[in-house]
């Protein structure tokens, strides 16, 4: 840019500053203060555009690097929204509670007795009782039964660490020893669970 300046310059002193020598000296009088307020004003305007020129330059400058300097330019991620709604894991697990099935009716049995989801067709004993009561778990031992001294405390204070119930418990072939925090049964055959009205057991839904 400095190089076509330099050239407008030349051309401005080429046209209004070198006059013919015929007309040196009546030129000079009349007509040179004229021709040099033309040159003096041509140079002025030259030396405008140039400055304008470096103005111009040094605010593009200013402004690139605004934009390169500026935070809400800086590479972000995108984040792809789904056209379907998440699960949340309260969802998830509603979800997988409507695909959970009950027994109905419930089952008790011994150890020869199949497990699974109770019907009145597929007579399967639940193990997936919980107790109403206690909110515990309902544990079952194949292939044994309770002692006869077994008591309230006892399970309450040793469930369900079977290291500590093991102490109470008796060896049968094809018994099941079932336990909470507040009841205890020994089942021998397949019992449903609505004869025995104090039992507070319920099934707590199976898997499919």
């Amino acid at each position: 840019m400095a190089d076509d300046l330099d050239q407008l310059l030349d051309e401005v002193e080429r046209r209004f500053c070198r006059l013919p020598s015929r007309e040196a000296a009546g030129g000079h009088r009349h007509g040179g203060g004229e021709e040099a307020a033309a040159a003096a004003k041509a140079k002025g305007r030259s030396s405008e555009l140039f400055l304008s020129a470096d103005s111009s330059e040094e605010d593009l400058d200013d402004i690139i690097d605004e934009i390169c300097n500026d935070s809400s330019f800086t590479k972000t991620p995108l984040k792809l929204k789904s056209n379907s709604a998440s699960l949340t894991p309260e969802r998830n697990s509603a979800v997988i509670q409507a695909h959970r099935k009950r027994c109905s009716p419930v089952y008790l049995g011994g150890s020869f007795s199949p497990h699974g989801i109770g019907t009145s067709i597929s007579k399967r004993t639940c193990d997936q009782l919980r107790c109403t009561a206690c909110d515990f778990h309902v544990s079952l031992f194949n292939d044994y039964i309770w002692d006869q001294s077994c008591d309230y405390l006892f399970f309450r204070n040793n469930m369900p660490e079977l290291s500590k119930l093991r102490a109470k418990m008796i060896k049968k072939k094809g018994a099941r020893a079932y336990a909470c925090q507040c009841s205890w049964r020994s089942i021998d055959e397949l019992t449903d669970l609505q004869t025995d009205q104090q039992l507070r057991w319920v099934c707590g839904k199976h898997a499919e």
